[in-house]
């Protein structure tokens, strides 16, 4: 595969990825419009927004993204999911999954005009990074989410994307949310997608990724002295399914294609 092939493949997903915000913009004002009366919590807006992520995988040759486990019988029954994040190509294979969550995400990112605007209009959550009050508000607002709105949300517990094959340590905030609000934690995990986008990388590159849907973790009974147990044991276990899941893609299609470590 040429250089020139990438470069050209990659000029025009970030053309479709930004067409599609600047489309999606006006349609997701209209329909948070429309159902505003009952829908407060921007579900269907939220849901909307998702199908940015399909649109743009589905109109690059180089990725082929594909979702299994099992699937929430309830998308209303709250929880909180988390995975691992090898790329920034992770948002847009989860929005591959059949139903909305809103997402925590640093300030910046919602900063960025077009995108932004889509994602404060799907009612995603914005947290500064290193500002203790920035987080306890944002976590406030996960609560509501759920408790109020009937809608999950989903938080990367590394906090950023690892450079690595090694996850980076999860954070405590996804497990005393979820022990805060009583609702169960939902493990995804994901693969592939290092090669999809490296690191402060613009050329895609090619990714046969999976994000892959675990039981829930339930959290009824525990309180805070709990959080350190069950962020290890949510690690331990999305660790070892990815090790298996790359066992497997190697098994059939060759080298796996996670990230590598850096030299």
């Amino acid at each position: 595969m040429s250089r020139l092939y990438v470069t050209v493949v990659s000029l025009w997903v970030w053309f479709v990825l930004g067409a599609t915000l600047l489309l999606w913009l006006p349609l997701l004002a209209l329909v948070r419009l429309v159902t505003m009366p009952f829908d407060k919590g921007r579900y269907w807006t939220g849901y909307l927004f998702r199908q940015v992520g399909p649109i743009t995988a589905t109109l690059n040759p180089l990725w082929r993204f594909r979702v299994t486990g099992v699937m929430p019988a309830n998308p209303r029954q709250p929880f909180v999911a988390v995975s691992n994040h090898e790329s920034f190509v992770d948002i847009l294979l989860i929005s591959h999954l059949p139903w909305e969550m809103k997402w925590l995400s640093k300030v910046e990112i919602l900063r960025i005009p077009v995108l932004g605007w889509n994602m404060r209009l799907a009612g995603d959550v914005p947290v500064e990074r290193g500002t203790a009050k920035s987080a306890v508000k944002a976590m406030r607002r996960c609560r509501e989410i759920m408790e109020q709105d009937h809608i999950s949300v989903i938080i990367f517990p590394e906090g950023t994307r690892s450079t690595t094959s090694e996850l980076l340590p999860f954070k405590d905030g996804a497990f005393r949310l979820a022990i805060d609000a009583q609702v169960p934690i939902l493990p995804l995990v994901v693969r592939g997608t290092g090669t999809a986008l490296p690191k402060h990388g613009w050329r895609f590159g090619k990714s046969e990724a999976e994000v892959r849907v675990l039981e829930p973790i339930p959290t009824a009974g525990l309180t805070t002295a709990d959080v350190p147990a069950l962020r290890d044991r949510l690690r331990e276990l999305i660790v070892r399914t990815r090790d298996e899941m790359i066992k497997a893609a190697a098994a059939k299609n060759g080298p796996p294609g996670g990230p590598r470590k850096s030299s």
